[in-house]
Order: C-alpha cells, then sequence, then structure tokens
C-alpha cells in the first residue's frame, strides 16, 4: 500500500492488504443507512446579460446544470456490513492509533455497541457532536441538525492528542471573560459548531455528502503527527486526503464508487496521488 494513493477498491478487499499496526489514524464517514439514493447535481452561475436573475451591481446570471453524483445508501444488515471492516480498521491501527467513525442518529447507539466490542470499552475515548444549521424544519418534531462523530483509540494510555493544535473558537459572551482570553478564544468542547460545506462555495465539489474540511482538519491535526499515515477506506469526495495532505500528513482513501475517486484525484492532483484500480480523467467530473 503506498502512501498518498487512491484505490478503486472495495474496502474489505482492500483492507485484507493492509499491513498489521501500519496506519496512524482512521477517519470514515459510512453510508448512514438511510435507505434512499444519496445525489447531488452541480450547479455553475454564468453571467448572461439574458439570464434568468440580478447579481452584484445589477449583472445579470444563467443557471447551468452539471452532471448529478450519487450513490445507494441501503444495507439489508447495516452492523453485519460495518462489523468485518471495523475489525479489520482495528488490525491495521497502530498502537497508538486512532479511529473516528462518522454516523448519524439512525445507526449511531448499534456503532456505539459494535466499537465497544471490537476495540473495547476502555478504548472509547469520546462521542463528538457535529452540530450544523442548514434546511429544512420539520413541523413533527425537532429537527434533527447534528452528527455523531465516535473516537477511539487502540490504547486508551497511549494515544496521540496534540492539544497545542486544536483550533480556538470564539467565547460566546466575551464580555464576561476579559480582552485577553476574548482574543485567544476558548478551546471547543465535544460539540462542534461548524457550517455544512456552502452550496456556492469553492470547497463544493458536487458529490452527495461531502464533509467540510475544517472538522477534517481539526482531527488529523490533533490525532495524527507530521509524516503519519491517514486512512480513508469510505473517502467519498476525498476531504480526509485534503486534510492529510494540506497538513503535511501522508494519505490513503479507498472507495468502490467510481465517481468518488475521479473527485478524489482531480481534488488532491497537485500532491500527484498513485492511482489504483483506475486512471484520473478530468473529463468525467
Amino acid at each position: 500500500m503506498s502512501s498518498n494513493s487512491i484505490h478503486l477498491a472495495d474496502n474489505l478487499e482492500f483492507l485484507s492488504g493492509v499491513d498489521n499496526a501500519s496506519v496512524n489514524l482512521i477517519y470514515i464517514d459510512p453510508p448512514f443507512n438511510t435507505g434512499v439514493k444519496q445525489s447531488m447535481t452541480s450547479l455553475k452561475t454564468v453571467r448572461d446579460d439574458q439570464g434568468d436573475r440580478t447579481g452584484f451591481g445589477g449583472n445579470r446570471y444563467r443557471t447551468e446544470r452539471g452532471d448529478s453524483k450519487s450513490y445507494l445508501d441501503s444495507f439489508d444488515d447495516y452492523m453485519g456490513f460495518l462489523a468485518p471492516r471495523m475489525e479489520e480498521a482495528r488490525r491495521v491501527l497502530a498502537d497508538d492509533g486512532s479511529l473516528f467513525l462518522h454516523v448519524d442518529q439512525r445507526e449511531s447507539h448499534y456503532c456505539k455497541v459494535l466499537l465497544d466490542q471490537i476495540f473495547g470499552r476502555d478504548s472509547f475515548m469520546n462521542e463528538i457532536i457535529w452540530a450544523y444549521d442548514y434546511g429544512g424544519r420539520s413541523k413533527r418534531k425537532w429537527p434533527a441538525k447534528h452528527d455523531t462523530i465516535f473516537w477511539y483509540s487502540v490504547d486508551p494510555k497511549n494515544y496521540t492528542f496534540n492539544a497545542e493544535a486544536i483550533d480556538r473558537i470564539p467565547y460566546m459572551a466575551p464580555s464576561l471573560v476579559g480582552k485577553e482570553k476574548a482574543a485567544r478564544g476558548k478551546v471547543p468542547t465535544d460539540v462542534w459548531w461548524q457550517t455544512i460545506v456552502p452550496t456556492n462555495g469553492k470547497e463544493r465539489t458536487g458529490y452527495p455528502t461531502q464533509k467540510p474540511l475544517a472538522i477534517l482538519e481539526r482531527i488529523v491535526k490533533v490525532h495524527s503527527n507530521p509524516g503519519e499515515l491517514v486512512l480513508d477506506f469510505f473517502a467519498g469526495s476525498g476531504t480526509t486526503g485534503v486534510a492529510a495532505a494540506k497538513n503535511d500528513r501522508q494519505f490513503v482513501l479507498a472507495d468502490a464508487n467510481p465517481e468518488a475517486v475521479q473527485v478524489q484525484a482531480k481534488r488532491l492532483a497537485e500532491y500527484e496521488p498513485e492511482c489504483v484500480g483506475f486512471t484520473p480523467d478530468a473529463l468525467i467530473i
């Protein structure tokens, strides 16, 4: 398994070829088992005097629809699907390594029990809540606006946690803490407030369920060291690889979706990753 590589492969088969204790950090964002097809169509705004909308300075624009990217998010036995992959994740992690599993409220409680069985309950370190505020509001129940990220260490007494690398956030009531503390900001808790990837932002790839780079950079900087290896075997749009590469870590990404690995290859092209099982083709994106 080469560092700085992208693999088009079934992740269970791929993991079987990874050496024991060779990975320092794993972050995975598997399908959430919603039972529906996840899809997104990219949009592009183009300057056009006859366009259908008016922008800054009174200029006219039109909106063009791009390619649609999708995957089927449905499993009859979700825990049966995850279990062998989590067992392999535990095997390939280094003695001081950590796993971050990103799921939603539909499956999180089952995933916690599964990880307790595989890693041991003492290896459970944190349940991180990623809270965001975007999208519709149900009128029949409290709107679901958070995901869960479980952090498990291989050894609860020996793991990487670079406290000095934590990005600070503003105080909610800065006048209560004084100017010096307010200027420095505070350390986040296990509830991370972070917007989703903006629809028209530069970060957006058009890939469904893309996660914000800020979330992944926080995990990578705090839970790994420069030069170490970060693995994501549900790599999707490749955000884990970008976070690793930007912060001088090595990355290995794997995904069974041909659309996903093409997105990854395009995003990480400047780092010249080895592409295994496919040929990068920017025309597909």
